[in-house]
Protein backbone atom coordinates (compact mmCIF):
# COMPACT_ATOMS: atom_id res chain seq x y z
CA UNK A 1 0.00 0.00 0.00
CA UNK A 2 1.34 3.21 -0.85
CA UNK A 3 -0.48 4.63 1.60
CA UNK A 4 -1.41 2.50 4.75
CA UNK A 5 -5.29 1.42 5.18
CA UNK A 6 -6.38 3.58 8.45
CA UNK A 7 -8.88 1.52 9.62
CA UNK A 8 -6.07 -1.55 9.69
CA UNK A 9 -3.76 1.55 11.62
CA UNK A 10 -6.33 1.51 13.87
CA UNK A 11 -7.17 -1.95 14.99
CA UNK A 12 -3.31 -2.09 15.40
CA UNK A 13 -3.54 0.85 17.48
CA UNK A 14 -6.76 -0.57 19.93
CA UNK A 15 -4.51 -3.42 20.19
CA UNK A 16 -1.24 -1.96 21.41
CA UNK A 17 -3.63 0.56 24.03
CA UNK A 18 -5.44 -2.43 24.94
CA UNK A 19 -2.48 -4.91 25.18
CA UNK A 20 -4.86 -7.74 23.61
CA UNK A 21 -2.80 -10.30 22.18
CA UNK A 22 -6.49 -11.73 20.84
CA UNK A 23 -7.14 -10.37 17.06
CA UNK A 24 -6.55 -13.06 14.71
CA UNK A 25 -5.43 -11.34 11.35
CA UNK A 26 -4.45 -12.80 8.18
CA UNK A 27 -2.45 -10.26 5.69
CA UNK A 28 -0.94 -10.63 2.38
CA UNK A 29 2.25 -8.88 1.75
CA UNK A 30 4.16 -9.44 -1.78
CA UNK A 31 5.19 -13.27 -2.08
CA UNK A 32 3.12 -14.46 1.15
CA UNK A 33 0.23 -14.68 3.33
CA UNK A 34 0.38 -14.32 6.80
CA UNK A 35 -2.12 -15.65 9.50
CA UNK A 36 -2.01 -15.24 13.25
CA UNK A 37 -2.85 -13.32 16.22
CA UNK A 38 -1.74 -9.51 16.44
CA UNK A 39 0.05 -8.43 19.44
CA UNK A 40 1.02 -5.89 21.15
CA UNK A 41 4.64 -4.64 19.80
CA UNK A 42 6.03 -5.02 23.89
CA UNK A 43 4.50 -8.28 24.31
CA UNK A 44 5.72 -9.07 20.95
CA UNK A 45 9.47 -8.32 21.63
CA UNK A 46 9.38 -10.12 24.89
CA UNK A 47 8.50 -13.30 23.48
CA UNK A 48 11.00 -13.05 20.82
CA UNK A 49 13.55 -11.94 23.21
CA UNK A 50 12.74 -15.18 25.40
CA UNK A 51 13.04 -17.47 22.37
CA UNK A 52 16.39 -15.90 21.88
CA UNK A 53 17.37 -15.85 25.30
CA UNK A 54 17.05 -19.84 25.34
CA UNK A 55 19.46 -20.62 22.15
CA UNK A 56 22.96 -20.51 22.98
CA UNK A 57 23.72 -18.89 19.32
CA UNK A 58 21.30 -16.27 19.78
CA UNK A 59 21.71 -15.35 23.32
CA UNK A 60 23.53 -12.09 22.97
CA UNK A 61 20.50 -11.00 20.10
CA UNK A 62 18.20 -10.92 23.01
CA UNK A 63 18.46 -7.52 24.55
CA UNK A 64 17.87 -5.95 21.61
CA UNK A 65 14.16 -7.17 21.76
CA UNK A 66 13.96 -6.70 25.37
CA UNK A 67 14.09 -2.99 25.06
CA UNK A 68 10.96 -1.08 24.10
CA UNK A 69 12.56 0.52 20.41
CA UNK A 70 15.59 -1.53 19.94
CA UNK A 71 18.02 0.98 21.02
CA UNK A 72 18.02 0.87 24.63
CA UNK A 73 14.92 3.66 24.96
CA UNK A 74 11.98 2.93 27.18
CA UNK A 75 9.01 2.75 25.61
CA UNK A 76 6.61 5.85 25.63
CA UNK A 77 3.42 6.19 27.43
CA UNK A 78 0.78 4.65 25.91
CA UNK A 79 -0.68 7.49 25.29
CA UNK A 80 1.73 9.59 23.87
CA UNK A 81 2.83 6.33 21.00
CA UNK A 82 2.64 7.30 17.52
CA UNK A 83 0.43 5.72 15.30
CA UNK A 84 1.48 2.04 14.56
CA UNK A 85 3.90 1.01 11.43
CA UNK A 86 3.78 -2.44 12.20
CA UNK A 87 1.59 -5.41 12.62
CA UNK A 88 3.46 -7.76 15.40
CA UNK A 89 1.68 -11.40 14.35
CA UNK A 90 2.53 -14.08 17.14
CA UNK A 91 1.37 -17.76 16.26
CA UNK A 92 2.11 -16.82 12.86
CA UNK A 93 2.06 -19.13 9.90
CA UNK A 94 3.22 -18.24 6.09
CA UNK A 95 0.45 -20.13 4.84
CA UNK A 96 1.76 -22.15 1.03
CA UNK A 97 -0.60 -24.14 -0.52
CA UNK A 98 -2.25 -26.27 1.87
CA UNK A 99 0.70 -26.10 4.89
CA UNK A 100 1.39 -23.41 7.32
CA UNK A 101 5.17 -22.76 8.15
CA UNK A 102 6.51 -22.65 10.37
CA UNK A 103 4.32 -26.08 11.89
CA UNK A 104 4.86 -24.14 15.11
CA UNK A 105 4.05 -20.35 14.39
CA UNK A 106 6.53 -17.85 14.41
CA UNK A 107 6.98 -14.26 15.45
CA UNK A 108 6.80 -12.14 12.38
CA UNK A 109 6.82 -7.71 12.16
CA UNK A 110 5.55 -6.75 9.07
CA UNK A 111 5.54 -3.27 8.33
CA UNK A 112 1.71 -1.76 7.68
CA UNK A 113 2.69 0.15 4.43
CA UNK A 114 3.51 -3.60 2.66
CA UNK A 115 0.24 -5.19 3.05
CA UNK A 116 -1.77 -5.12 0.20
CA UNK A 117 -5.30 -6.85 1.92
CA UNK A 118 -5.82 -8.33 4.80
CA UNK A 119 -8.81 -10.00 6.82
CA UNK A 120 -9.90 -10.23 10.34
CA UNK A 121 -9.97 -14.51 11.67
CA UNK A 122 -7.60 -17.20 10.90
CA UNK A 123 -7.21 -18.62 7.60
CA UNK A 124 -7.53 -22.73 7.42
CA UNK A 125 -4.92 -24.96 6.50
CA UNK A 126 -4.29 -28.05 6.15
CA UNK A 127 -0.84 -29.82 7.81
CA UNK A 128 -1.47 -33.22 5.72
Amino acid sequence: MSKPDGLLVDIAATVESEHSNQMPLTVVVPGAVITGRLAPEALWRERVAEVLEASEHLKPFSPLFATAAGDGRRAPVPELQPRPTHLHLHLAKILQGSFGLPHTGGMYRIAIEDISSWTIGDLSYSDQ
